[in-house]
């Protein structure tokens, strides 16, 4: 309960940082600021939320010794694509500066992305080999006689 109390403290001191400084800075436009607002809102909403259902109602039909596996390459991936992406896809290259964004990007991206599912498919396997050698364990007399 302790550490709830701190976290939500410290986020609403956070946000206060940011309205008085969004207040007090010269530049701000108050519409601008708006429609960035309700733009994330209907992107988290609209098009976040809804790929996330989807893909939790796609993991029902995995067997559930797996489920957490992949669960978990299913977040690694998200959060490796909204990072990487926007790089593997050129935002903000210059066609006359080299020095920007300088490295093969998608390659790279797609490189991860392998390795985040032959890691994924290799803990399946050996967690399909433990439950194997744990049923036939179990299958055994409780008396020790093979």
């Amino acid at each position: 309960m302790k550490t709830r109390t701190v976290l939500v403290v410290g986020g609403g001191l956070l946000m206060a940082y940011a309205v008085v400084g969004a207040l007090t800075d010269a530049d701000l436009t108050p519409g601008g600021v708006l429609l960035f607002l309700a733009a994330v809102l209907v992107v988290h909403d609209v098009v976040w939320m809804a790929a996330v259902l989807a893909v939790g109602v796609a993991l029902t039909r995995v067997p559930s010794r797996y489920r957490p596996t992949i669960r978990t390459a299913v977040i690694v991936v998200a959060a490796v694509t909204v990072v990487g992406l926007p790089l593997a896809l050129g935002f903000g290259r210059a066609a006359d500066n080299t020095s920007v964004l300088p490295l093969p990007y998608g390659r790279n991206l797609v490189a991860v992305l392998l390795a985040v599912a032959g890691t994924t498919l290799l803990a399946c396997l050996v967690r399909r080999r433990g439950t194997a050698a744990d049923r036939k364990e179990s299958e055994r007399p409780a008396d020790g006689r093979p």
